[in-house]
C-alpha cells in the first residue's frame, strides 16, 4: 500500500480500489441528472454540450502542466523533497479532475463504464488483458476515423 493511502480499521478493500472508486463515482455522476441546477455536475450534463468538454480540456492540460513541475524538480533517490512531494500530490489532484469530467463526458453521452473497460480491454494483447474482462462487441470496434 502506498504511504500516502490507507483503508480505515475494520473495513474490508475492494478486490480494485480503482475499479471500486470508479464505479462509486459514475454512479453518483448518472444520480446527478435528476439532481437540481445547484448541482455542478447536473449542469455539465444537461447544459451546453461544450461546458463539459471544455473542462475535459482544460483538466487536462493541468495534468500536464503538473506533470512538467514534477520533472522540473530535482530528484534525488532516497531523500524525499517536500516541494516533490507537494508536486506530485498537485499532479494526483489534477488527474482526478481529468478522470471525474471524462467520466461526465462519457455519462452525457450514455457510454457505461463497462465499455470504457471493453474498450481499454481491446488495446490489450490476450497476455495482458485481464481474465474475464468485459469485451467489445465486433461490429462495435472502431480504430480512428
Amino acid at each position: 500500500m502506498s504511504r500516502k493511502t490507507f483503508i480505515p480499521t475494520g473495513e474490508t478493500p475492494p478486490a480494485s480500489q480503482i475499479g471500486a472508486t470508479l464505479e462509486a463515482l459514475a454512479a453518483t455522476i448518472a444520480a446527478r441528472r435528476g439532481a437540481g441546477e445547484e448541482s455542478y455536475t447536473h449542469r455539465l450534463l444537461a447544459g451546453a454540450p461544450d461546458a463539459a468538454l471544455k473542462k475535459v480540456m482544460e483538466e487536462a492540460g493541468e495534468v500536464a502542466l503538473a506533470a512538467k513541475d514534477v520533472e522540473a524538480l530535482p530528484c534525488v533517490p532516497d531523500a524525499p523533497s517536500a516541494e516533490r512531494d507537494a508536486a506530485i500530490d498537485h499532479l494526483r489532484y489534477e488527474a482526478a479532475d481529468v478522470l471525474y469530467h471524462v467520466l461526465v463526458v462519457l455519462e452525457r453521452y450514455d457510454i457505461p463504464l463497462e465499455e470504457l473497460a471493453a474498450e481499454l480491454n481491446a488495446r490489450m494483447t490476450a497476455d495482458e488483458r485481464p481474465a474475464g474482462g468485459t469485451r467489445l462487441c465486433e461490429g462495435h470496434v472502431r480504430r480512428g476515423k
